[in-house]
């Protein structure tokens, strides 16, 4: 079973008032539901047939001198307690933590100098490359899969171009969202948290609970209901708001439209509900995602555990259905208390994580196909805090990359002794965001036009990465 998040409160199938079943009609035909018949159904064996991206959010900001970014000869009330290792890729080295992304450096991009981080504590930097504030008085700049849907989105598409899975800060504060381009390209968002367990800040609890009771939507298709009497549903759907749309300004009349049209084809294909229902993979490739990793550090009540590598097999078996762009989440990074013994338990997750992805997708033949992805909002102060907590630190990020037919093995920028800022070839996040839209197919200095007809350079900064093509 799974869930379409819509970002609006809706009432349940059972008693929900009249603007409430069509409001839910935005999200996907609220109160169908997906038969078990077709959630059965096996999925295709061969790869995508299109240029996709996963783009792995480490929420909470990760410390690059902990992972990826080691200074061994740091002064010690600076320095990381992990030591360096070496890599597949001579003079390249990263902590104790990533050693089997050590063993495929040769394949994968190390961002060692992000710079123009906002500072702020969501993912919209990094699913737009823009800060929250550009563009604002028009709703923003968009996700790069709001884009992708704007541009190669069609209503009749078996399955979403946009999938974004993002949990904790990400979710809560609507990281990827359609800004200027209107709600009708917003992505589609499944409730993964009956299996992927992210506990929310307390702060983070108040925001969810003031989106309203009904934030979640389920859309199944209900064994009894045939596929002509959700046509019946769909026809009445049009009859009863169509007094209402020449009235419409916000652009939700047209996502209802949409969105209804789109999750008609997505529960009649089994596609999708296929792609994301984890018990029809291969156990063989269930174990290659599972961790085994020795017991070690310390979990926060924030933080994820083992079962979060799986999210990563999620995102491949989605880009292999047909998605474009999926967008995963890790949390927590944000470790202003005890980094050193949250990162023994994050640490060698994420290496566990990333690692799965890259090989699975090379076995797979699909790595040269698709583009991977994992950053966070910001850096992690050099200084240690007297709870021996890493602080945010907006002046230098991190990030790492792979497949896309980029060459692998690269290390892109240079930082000072206690890998705190960029002393060689800054990398700003909209370059990055900028490269993601080349590997899809997409010229990142092409016009696209706001709701109003207003027209705008797609990305008006940042330039495709040159060493990566």
């Amino acid at each position: 079973m799974f869930r379409f998040t819509s970002g609006q409160a809706f009432a349940n199938c059972s008693g929900f008032r009249r603007r409430s079943f069509l409001c839910a009609g935005a999200s996907g035909i609220a109160g169908l539901t997906l038969p078990e018949v077709l959630a059965a159904e096996a999925q295709s064996s061969g790869g995508p047939s299109r240029k996709s991206v996963i783009i792995i959010h480490l929420d909470g900001g990760p410390p690059q001198m902990d992972l990826i970014d080691p200074k061994p000869d740091a002064p010690s009330e600076l320095r990381s307690p992990f030591a360096p290792i070496g890599t597949k890729v001579p003079g390249v080295g990263l902590t104790e933590l990533m050693p089997r992304c050590a063993g495929i450096a040769d394949q994968l991009v190390f961002l060692r100098s992000l710079v123009g981080a906002d500072g702020k504590h969501h993912a919209f930097q990094c699913q737009s490359g823009y800060k929250e504030t550009v563009l604002q008085s028009i709703g923003g700049r968009p996700a790069l899969g709001c884009v992708v849907n704007h541009l190669l989105g069609s209503p009749e598409d078996q399955v979403p171009n946009f999938v974004d899975l993002m949990q904790g800060r990400p979710l809560v504060r609507n990281s990827a969202r359609p800004g200027f381009l209107g709600p009708s390209v917003k992505p589609f968002r499944p409730d993964i948290s009956d299996r992927f367990q992210r506990e929310l800040e307390e702060g983070m609890k108040g925001e969810l609970a003031r989106l309203g009771d009904g934030h979640k939507t389920e859309l199944k298709l209900i064994k009894e209901l045939p596929v002509d009497r959700i046509d019946d549903r769909l026809a009445l759907l049009k009859r009863l708001d169509q007094f209402n749309r020449a009235l419409d300004d916000s652009g939700e009349m047209e996502a209802m439209d949409h969105f209804t049209r789109q999750a008609y084809t997505i529960l009649t294909s089994g596609a999708f509900a296929g792609a994301m229902d984890l018990d029809q993979e291969d156990p063989r490739v269930i174990a290659h995602y599972t961790p085994k990793l020795p017991a070690g550090g310390t979990q926060s009540y924030t933080s994820e555990g083992p079962e979060a590598a799986l999210k990563f097999l999620l995102a491949r078996r989605l880009v292999e259905a047909g998605v474009r762009v999926v967008s995963i989440s890790l949390s927590d990074f944000d470790t202003h208390s005890n980094n050193n013994d949250r990162m023994k338990q994050l640490g060698p997750l994420f290496d566990f994580g990333f690692h799965a992805l890259v090989t699975d997708l090379q076995s797979r033949g699909m790595l040269d196909d698709v583009t991977v992805l994992a950053w966070g909002e910001f850096g992690r102060t050099p200084k240690v805090n007297a709870k021996g907590g890493r602080d945010h630190w907006p002046r230098l990020s991190m990030g790492m990359m792979a497949g896309g037919g980029m060459p692998g093995g690269v290390v892109l920028g240079q930082t000072d002794k206690v890998a705190g800022e960029a002393t060689d070839r800054p990398v700003d996040y909209t370059d990055v965001v900028a490269t993601l839209y080349h590997q899809l197919g997409i010229d990142p200095g092409r016009m696209i036009h706001d709701r109003s007809g207003r027209p705008h350079v797609l990305m008006d900064h940042g330039e495709v990465i040159g060493e990566l093509m």
